[in-house]
């Protein structure tokens, strides 16, 4: 049986970078979109690592990585690590306290993304074979993937559709006052857009999570205009 990764990630545009960067190593990458989803994963064969974002739909990834290192619970083997954006240090310590075994930065690069898989593999390696060796230290990262002109086809198999459905999907939220809806869209369009090299965008979509989490609608509605040209942009440029 191939070593198995569970990716707890809610936005469908990361979970599809993972699962392209990760189809020629061998393992098999178990996706959970929320924490019941991967709570119910956990019940399964054991993982030799929990990918989990820290903002979640149904809850903070924090609580099921401090979970996992509780003594009796699932796959008590496997590498903890945190997948998130922009993470401050008093949440570092929080990690560190939880005994997390380190933190993958969204966006992450394809290397740092397989060095981390890599990384588990080998620590679950050294487990199976009973030695107290740890994985070699200095190991170059596998190298970076050639540049790519359009970073669509890169990190997202060039499926342009999606931007198109966020577009509609925030003008909707915007215009029924869902202000949780939005913040939680603009958590995952920080990433994705940041991951595409739009900086800028990524930095409105910040401003406009902050602006939802205060319900100020004022200033959701004069940042997510911009923000939703962004992804029609993104939506039909080749």
């Amino acid at each position: 049986m191939k070593p198995r990764v569970l990716l707890v990630e809610d936005e469908a545009a990361i979970r599809r970078f993972v699962a392209m960067a990760l189809e020629e190593l061998p393992v098999e990458l178990v996706e959970a979109p929320s924490l019941a989803a991967a709570i119910d994963a956990l019940r399964g064969d054991p993982f030799v690592l929990v990918l989990c974002d820290l903002m979640l739909p149904d809850g903070s990834g924090l609580d099921l990585l401090r979970l996992l290192g509780e003594p009796g619970a699932p796959s008590p083997q496997a590498r903890r690590v945190a997948f998130s954006a922009g993470v401050s240090a008093a949440r570092r310590q929080q990690l560190e306290a939880a005994g997390v075994h380190g933190v993958l930065g969204k966006p992450a690069s394809l290397g740092e993304l397989l060095a981390c898989v890599e990384s588990a593999l080998a620590a679950a390696s050294a487990v199976n074979e009973d030695t107290e060796a740890p994985p070699a230290a200095g190991e170059p990262a596998p190298p970076a993937p050639p540049a790519a002109t359009d970073p669509v086809a890169l990190y997202f198999d060039g499926d342009r559709a999606q931007f198109a459905t966020d577009a509609r999907d925030g003008d909707a939220w915007c215009a029924r006052a869902d202000w949780p809806a939005l913040r939680r869209h603009a958590h995952s369009l920080k990433t994705v857009l940041l991951t595409l090299g739009e900086a800028s965008a990524g930095a409105r979509a910040l401003v406009l999570e902050q602006a939802a989490a205060a319900a100020d609608a004022q200033a959701c509605r004069a940042q997510w205009p911009a923000l939703g040209a962004v992804l029609r942009r993104l939506a039909v440029d080749g």
